[in-house]
């Protein structure tokens, strides 16, 4: 099966493109890094260097394949991100149609059933709808959790105040998952014969942030390590020091908010709150113990 994955050789892309190359797929691989070029072809892929803002690049890339994974960047650019990101969503839908290509996997999240309340995972709420319009190309919703890697971003947090925290309490249950969970969904997902629209999360674990404090303090040897629950203000200022860009910084607190108020989590606990990836918080503090004394 000829396949295009988007994401270049990210935490889900690249997972993805080596299980896929395992099992005899062609692949395809679109980044916007020249430089990946080689590293993509070594994995025994073929690379596409190009933008996904560009619809004509997307149309050639799409042509003549039969599936694809399809993903925005987190962060596109550190204004009018949200816009940036339905954007990207409306050129791949645009090219899906005059391409006519018949499958896709896209890379979607928990929380993205609100257009309020979820920061950045609102993008995602309007790209679902551009796809769901789609008439003659079938979609699975991959409503991945919260990512484990998200919390390397507290590091210095934990080392400068011996803290971990957010602004939600230390009780409330966050569905987390790890990429390569996300990967070897995506490669089932990819190659299923399927003419409709459906929706699957993908979710590694469910748990809460007195938990992210124990298990996280017990892999770095910080027994006592505590999890704070700051105030909005509190956390948007944080992260402005940290040195994020004031949008970036507010749509994290705005997610926040929503785990907080239980928006976030919403859709994920009325579809079932199904939890069918392999790799628990216990096994994902080893790596994050690794970063920690990198």
């Amino acid at each position: 099966m000829k396949i295009v994955i988007t994401g270049s050789l990210g935490n889900v892309a690249k997972p993805l493109a080596q299980q896929l190359i395992a099992e005899g797929h062609d692949i395809t691989i679109i980044s916007s890094n020249e430089s990946k070029k080689s590293e993509i072809e070594s994995l025994g892929a073929k690379a596409a260097i190009g933008s996904i803002t560009d619809l004509n690049f997307l149309i050639e890339t799409f042509k003549e394949n039969d599936t694809a994974f399809l993903m925005t960047p987190p962060n596109m650019g550190f204004q009018n991100i949200v816009e940036n990101t339905i954007n990207a969503g409306k050129n791949y839908a645009e090219a899906l149609k005059q391409t006519g290509l018949k499958r896709v996997v896209m890379l979607s999240s928990i929380g993205v059933e609100s257009p309020i309340e979820n920061g950045p995972i609102k993008g995602l709420h309007f790209i679902e709808k551009f796809y769901n319009e789609l008439e003659n190309t079938s979609v699975t919703f991959l409503r991945a959790g919260y990512f484990y890697i998200n919390f390397f971003n507290d590091i210095p947090l934990i080392k400068n105040a011996g803290i971990i925290g957010a602004n939600f309490p230390e009780n409330v249950e966050i569905p987390l998952v790890h990429p390569k969970d996300i990967a070897k969904v995506a490669a089932q997902e990819l190659v299923k014969n399927s003419e409709s629209k459906n929706v699957r999360y993908i979710v590694s674990d469910v748990r809460s942030g007195s938990d992210f404090a124990k298990v996280f303090g017990s892999a770095i040897r910080k027994l006592e390590l505590p999890w704070v629950e700051f105030k909005d203000e509190d956390s948007l200022n944080g992260m402005l020091q940290a040195g994020l860009p004031q949008e970036i910084a507010d749509l994290y607190t705005e997610m926040g908010r929503g785990i907080r108020t239980g928006v976030v989590q919403k859709d994920f606990v009325e579809h079932g709150s199904v939890v069918d990836g392999e790799i628990k918080l216990e096994e994902f503090a080893k790596e994050f113990a690794d970063k920690f004394n990198a």
